[in-house]
């Protein structure tokens, strides 16, 4: 079987004007099976998301918006799963309703990255916002049977590769899961101060290890306060974070 894009660009040359043989030999294949492409089956069905699948498509390393797969993938490390026993895979992210931004955050970021569609399913003070897809799999192989803090999670070479060029928007999708900024409220010798503080509370060692990793790749100082939870408070390093994060809306 022929690679769908080689079958996609048969088509655009013969739309614009070529012929079957000038198209065949373009794209260095048979007449008849060019032909077959143009004129017998004229409007070929598509193959899913195979054809905006970046771990797929030959010689394509990065997907079209690398920035919004790290953002993504943060999202789906702290609030999302990965449905593959049904008979197409499905990627789910919930989202409080407190955030409708966050929501409409997510559903970007899924098309940018593989989505043809997202759909929202509602449950009490949630939306999921969902996508089917053959292709989530390739995107997300830490996808595995069992709660995430009960299995390794462990980026690819290429998540990596991805995540050490947008270190900002990895950690947006993970404080935008699992994480808050409020303002914090202590008291010392009978006044008052309040200042900004991040918070990251994930049960998975693998996963704090990756935000920890990303803090540090963005030179911003954090503390573990209890064993699942990390705060980042000092000044500096709020200001920082507030650049690539921000509250959530």
């Amino acid at each position: 079987m022929h690679p769908p894009e080689v079958r996609a660009r048969a088509r655009r040359l013969y739309l614009a004007g070529a012929t079957v043989a000038e198209v065949a030999r373009a794209v260095g294949l048979s007449y008849p099976t060019v032909r077959h492409w143009c004129k017998d089956r004229p409007e070929p069905k598509r193959q899913g998301t195979e054809l905006r699948c970046f771990r797929c498509r030959p010689g394509v390393e990065n997907p079209t918006d690398p920035a919004q797969y790290a953002y993504l993938l943060g999202l789906y490390l702290g609030d999302g799963h990965l449905v593959t026993t049904a008979r197409v895979p499905v990627l789910r992210v919930y989202c409080s309703n407190t955030w409708p931004n966050l929501i409409v955050a997510c559903e970007e970021a899924m098309k940018r990255v593989l989505a043809g569609s997202v759909q929202r399913t509602r449950k009490e003070g949630c939306v999921g916002v969902q996508s089917y897809g053959k292709h989530w799999p390739c995107l997300f192989p830490q996808h595995g049977p069992g709660r995430k803090h009960e299995r390794p999670i462990v980026l690819t070479d290429w998540q990596r590769s991805i995540v050490e060029r947008h270190p900002g928007d990895f950690l947006r999708g993970l404080f935008h899961s699992d994480g808050c900024r409020f303002a914090n409220r202590v008291v010392v010798r009978g006044k008052e101060y309040v200042y900004p503080r991040y918070m990251f509370t994930n049960e998975s060692a693998d996963i704090m290890g990756l935000c920890q990793w990303a803090l540090d790749l963005l030179g911003i100082a954090w503390r573990m306060n209890r064993r699942n939870s990390l705060s980042v408070a000092r000044r500096d390093a709020v200001a920082v974070l507030d650049r690539h994060v921000g509250p959530k809306s």
